[in-house]
Order: C-alpha cells, then structure tokens, then sequence
C-alpha cells in the first residue's frame, strides 16, 4: 500500500474536508495501489492541509463515472465534464476518513522542495505527523 501527495484546487479541499466531495477525479491513476493521500491545497493556500483514506479506485466511461459518483462528486456536472472531454476513461479516488492538519503543514515538512504536477508517491517517513498536529474528522 501507498501514499500519494496529490495538488488539489481549494475549493475541492473544503468539500473534502467538509465531507460533501467523496470522489476525487483523476485522468490517470497511480500505478501502485493507494491507500492514502496527502492534500496539497493549491494557490492561494499552498500548504498540506490533511490526509485521506483511499477506499478503492473506480475506472469507467466519463459518463458512467459520474452517474455513479454524481451524488458525492463535489463538482458539477459541467466541471466534470470539461475536465474529461475527450476522455474514454475515467478514474475517482472513492474518499474515506479524513484527518485534517492543525495547522496545515509546509510541502519542506515531506522533504519535498515543489508540488507536484499531478501526484508523487511518499515514504513511510515523510508521512508520519504527531497526534497533536492533526483534527480527525468522520466524514
């Protein structure tokens, strides 16, 4: 099993740690199998503002995904749709139990110097944090 770091737009964040975006879409997957994945909110946030439980990973057509995954996708459907034109496949991160970081944590606290484009896979070791850092939340 493994962690990914993934860039995630704010917006899509909130809706994560909020419980309300159960999915998170992808145009291509990790080729190792995910169990977690550390949220790099994006600009103007630019920090890592928690982690989530991967429960499984889903592929199907475009419009197949989002009629499965509709009522959790935390985007709408004209989002989604333009972010998968042209798309035969498409992936989601099913989304499980969120921890977010208190305070939100600095990319250099990973031992990474950039976010990344889409995802790098992370050690054991840089995924550690303390109780003290992190709020669970059970969404």
């Amino acid at each position: 099993m493994e962690s990914i770091l993934l860039s995630i737009n704010p917006e899509y964040v909130e809706r994560i740690l909020a419980g309300s975006k159960k999915y998170e879409f992808r145009k291509r997957l990790a080729n190792r199998t995910v169990d977690k994945i550390l949220m790099y909110s994006t600009a103007p946030i630019m920090k890592v503002v928690g982690e989530v439980e991967v429960i499984k990973t889903i592929s199907s057509s475009p419009s197949a995904l989002w009629e499965y995954t509709k009522k959790f996708a935390g985007i709408s459907r004209d989002k989604y749709r333009k972010y998968f034109k042209g798309c035969k496949v498409a992936y989601a991160y099913q989304l499980g139990k969120v921890v977010q970081y208190d305070p939100p944590k600095e990319l250099s606290e990973f031992s990474i110097d950039l976010p990344p484009q889409s995802f790098i896979y992370l050690s054991g070791e840089q995924v550690r944090n303390k109780d003290s850092d992190v709020t669970h939340s059970d969404t």
